[in-house]
């Protein structure tokens, strides 16, 4: 084999005759339509304010382990794991339940593939991290031969449901050159959009299907640390996985319209950029709710952060008016009044609520304009 010019010949002997394969660059197949850029359009005005919030550390690692804790859980479970998101939390506190092994040993491995992509932000993605992502994905459930090895089987993709093949994925000999092809797209500077691309890869690597096992996981880790990588990481607070488990059916359809669409990857791009759309927008809106509105934040000269106690007691006192002492233990039964009290005066404090009555009879209510 020689590489004198921009692409490599590699002439292959099988039964059929002579096959010729080029190592080029990959050029994906796609139009920017109106839903896709309604779509980034969203997901960029989210970003700008996920981006920029002041949040307090407290509030950061929360978003960070809830986005963790719904990344492994919907992960693993689009591909039939059986455990349930509170199962899921307790192996990642490092808690013992009673489960099928295969299902739990998923979660750690699926845990520790988060634990990879944050390390190689800012590294090569390159066929040694396609080998790493799976020989983490496959720990104790695949043999340690096939470990990082591409498949050396021809392959078909079958509907779960129906028994019907959904598509072949490529032959053996090709998949390790198509495989180059896409990681030299993955790190060439491109004028493709980040989200766009992100969904690209994620396509490709589910079409490629290299490995006999663990395609779906590598994929859609492969598909997050591209997106890291292009400086989408959104401070790590957002999970894909949640929307393609929520209605499984629709996301397999959107992969399979590719191959219907004759290679076109628009229909698919819009369920991609969509999705993500979709779990920045909820971020969003938690984010904006953590901090008091526009009016009182100029008031107040600037953001003012809550805790969890804080924004319970202002949804509160915004459906019934006000909140008084007796109100306590419906609000918070495992907590002391005098801790409650403490919240409540620190609202005060800032500017939030204000005090009325005296005594028995004292009521705290929301500051007007």
């Amino acid at each position: 084999m020689s590489c004198n010019f921009e692409f490599c010949i590699l002439v292959l002997s099988e039964a059929e005759g002579l096959i010729f394969y080029f190592l080029k660059m990959y050029s994906p197949t796609f139009s920017i339509n109106n839903k896709i850029l309604r779509n980034i359009g969203a997901i960029e005005a989210a970003r700008e304010i996920i981006e920029n919030a002041p949040l307090l550390p407290y509030w950061e690692k929360k978003f960070q382990d809830d986005a963790m804790l719904r990344t492994t859980h919907f992960g693993t479970h689009i591909e039939g794991n059986e455990l349930s998101l509170n199962q899921v939390q307790k192996i990642l506190d490092g808690e013992r339940i009673v489960a099928r092994e295969r299902d739990v040993q998923e979660v750690i491995n699926y845990r520790k593939v988060l634990d990879y992509i944050d390390k190689r932000t800012n590294s090569k993605i390159d066929g040694d991290t396609i080998a790493d992502l799976h020989k983490i994905v496959i720990k104790k459930l695949l043999e340690d031969e096939r470990a990082g090895i591409y498949r050396d089987k021809e392959v078909v993709i079958k509907n779960s449901i129906t028994g019907d093949i959904a598509f072949k994925p490529p032959k053996t000999v090709e998949v390790p050159w198509q495989m180059k092809e896409l990681l030299i797209f993955i790190n060439e500077e491109s004028e493709i959009h980040p989200v766009l691309k992100g969904g690209i890869v994620h396509y490709e690597f589910v079409r490629i299907h290299p490995f006999l096992d663990g395609n779906g996981r590598v994929g859609r880790a492969l598909s997050m640390l591209a997106l890291y990588k292009l400086g989408y990481d959104i401070r790590q607070f957002f999970s894909l996985e949640e929307h393609f488990d929520r209605d499984p059916e629709k996301y397999y359809e959107a992969l399979q319209s590719v191959e219907k669409k004759n290679g076109d990857q628009t229909m698919w791009l819009e369920y991609f950029t969509e999705c993500l759309a979709a779990e920045l927008s909820k971020i969003k809106d938690r984010i904006e709710k953590i901090s008091i509105d526009s009016n009182l934040k100029k008031k107040l000269g600037g953001p003012v952060m809550l805790s969890e106690r804080q924004l319970k007691i202002i949804e509160y006192i915004q459906a019934n008016g006000y909140v008084e002492n007796k109100a306590y233990d419906t609000l918070f039964p495992m907590v002391s009044e005098d801790t409650v009290l403490r919240e409540v005066q620190d609202l005060v404090k800032k500017g939030i609520l204000k005090k009325q009555g005296v005594t028995k009879g004292v009521k705290y209510v929301m500051t007007k304009d």
